[in-house]
């Protein structure tokens, strides 16, 4: 097929995408359902990339790039997009909008990325991949509502797959609508029995809901397939599985599922890595000897200095590193400080008002210096949403706080912040034993 010639083609939801090469309908399509369903095939598209100009292909190769989430991913998007653009090649005005909140993405734009993905999700409302990617965006900003939003249209255009009710299940439990969630991950695995995004949500319910050894069980039964997926899914549900674990009391096995399951899998990677040191600080902070594990940890993060992609992800870079005792702790802590008045409009206040208070909060606590760290961390709390992330990965920060509050010698805050979380999740050790240490310090006894 000559470079000017178009085949017509459709997507896995029955869109029409245009394409150069025959070959590359497959990618697009391993793109699309790679990404929901957190399979390696994702990348095929990058292959077909080098050799179609169509603005389907390269658009999906940008966006490839950008879940890096590095400095590298924006100046690859760019060459992408440029490519496209110098080729010209027809394309639908629906590849046109998802090409134009790709490029918002890589100009750092989210507000008009997300204004874009909305339109998308009217409009097209089995277009599940762009719906996906605008959550991805909502959650990064803190933004549950509008991941439910964006789901909702698909709701009933696309009640037939499995995906959706995954993508309106995690959105429902961002907002804490527990029984909604619980109800839309059940459906979608009804569906597709081994939808790992729809046992994330139910993951995130139990934990919520203090149902631990039940979570425990189910994600233990649900673990097999795991092995297949990206490194992300394989390692973040492998991440909630050793938090049920920590929550009752098994340290031994959530250590052993760091070890497994949660670190070593793509040691490169961003998201695989905040879960490592998610992880190792919750076992330290239940009293457990990590031993040398931060210092193979930092390794992997000591050229994160300079990334000031998401502030969720550099505060947990921070942490790591200052743990290790690596000096390029101090040096990224600056370089949060620096990047803060001049982060894209969207995040600026997240960076500002959050990520700069927690930086100097985690790199205190890592070092011992208990009063500081509390004092700088209860700065940040009470806007943490704003950096992104999930209720159960931004509590690691409320634990640093607390465990510095105490040490501090404030164990009556303390206490009345756990006591009320250990009667809603009477299953949870980890919490009877903290409050255990809680009322030898205030001279009660102990209830636990």
């Amino acid at each position: 097929m000559s470079h000017g010639a178009m085949l017509a083609a459709h997507d896995p939801f029955g869109h029409p995408i245009q394409v150069q090469r025959p070959d590359s309908v497959a990618a697009v399509a391993g793109f699309i359902e790679g990404f929901l369903a957190y399979e390696p095939r994702i990348l095929a598209v990058l292959a077909a990339a080098e050799h179609d100009d169509s603005l389907i292909v390269q658009t999906c190769a940008a966006a490839l790039w950008m879940f890096s989430e590095s400095p590298a991913g924006p100046p690859q998007a760019r060459v992408h997009l440029a490519r496209a653009r110098a080729a010209g090649c027809p394309a639908s005005d629906r590849e046109r909008q998802f090409a134009t909140a790709v490029q918002a993405w890589v100009e750092g734009d989210l507000a008009s990325a997300l204004a874009v993905h909305a339109e998308l999700a009217r409009a097209h409302p089995r277009d599940l991949a762009a719906i996906k990617l605008g959550q991805y965006h909502a959650f990064n900003l803190g933004d549950a509502p509008t991941m439910l939003r964006l789901a909702l249209p698909a709701q009933a255009a696309a009640a037939d797959v499995a995906w959706t009710h995954g993508l309106l299940a995690f959105a429902h439990e961002q907002c804490h609508h527990l029984h909604e969630a619980k109800a839309c991950a059940r459906r979608a695995l009804a569906l597709r029995a081994a939808e790992p995004w729809a046992e994330h949500a139910i993951a995130h319910v139990m934990l919520t809901d203090g149902r631990f050894a039940e979570g425990r069980d189910f994600m233990a039964r649900a673990s097999a397939p795991w092995q297949g997926l990206t490194s992300f899914m394989r390692t973040h549900n492998g991440w909630h599985l050793a938090l049920f674990h920590l929550e009752l009391g098994d340290e031994a096995a959530a250590l052993a599922q760091y070890d497994r399951e949660v670190w070593g899998v793509d040691k490169g990677y961003s998201q695989d890595q905040v879960g490592a040191v998610s992880l190792l600080a919750r076992l330290e902070l239940a009293g457990v000897d990590v031993g040398d594990r931060w210092q193979d940890l930092a390794d992997h993060l000591a050229g994160r200095v300079h990334d000031q992609v998401q502030p969720f992800l550099d505060l947990q870079y921070l942490y790591g590193l200052a743990r290790a005792g690596r000096p390029e702790a101090l040096a990224l802590r600056d370089a949060i400080v620096a990047f803060a008045p001049r982060a894209p409009a969207t995040s600026r206040s997240a960076w500002q008002q959050v990520a700069v208070p927690a930086a100097h909060g985690l790199l205190a606590h890592a070092q011992g210096r208990w009063a500081e760290a509390a004092e700088a961390l209860t700065v940040a709390l009470p806007r943490l949403v704003r950096i992104g992330g999930s209720h159960a990965q931004r509590d690691l920060f409320e634990q640093i706080w607390l465990d510095a509050a105490q040490r501090a010698g404030d164990a009556a805050t303390v206490l009345n912040v756990l006591q009320p979380r250990l009667n809603a999740a009477p299953q949870s050790r980890r919490l009877a034993r903290r409050l255990r240490t809680v009322h030898a310090a205030l001279g009660l006894p102990d209830r636990h």
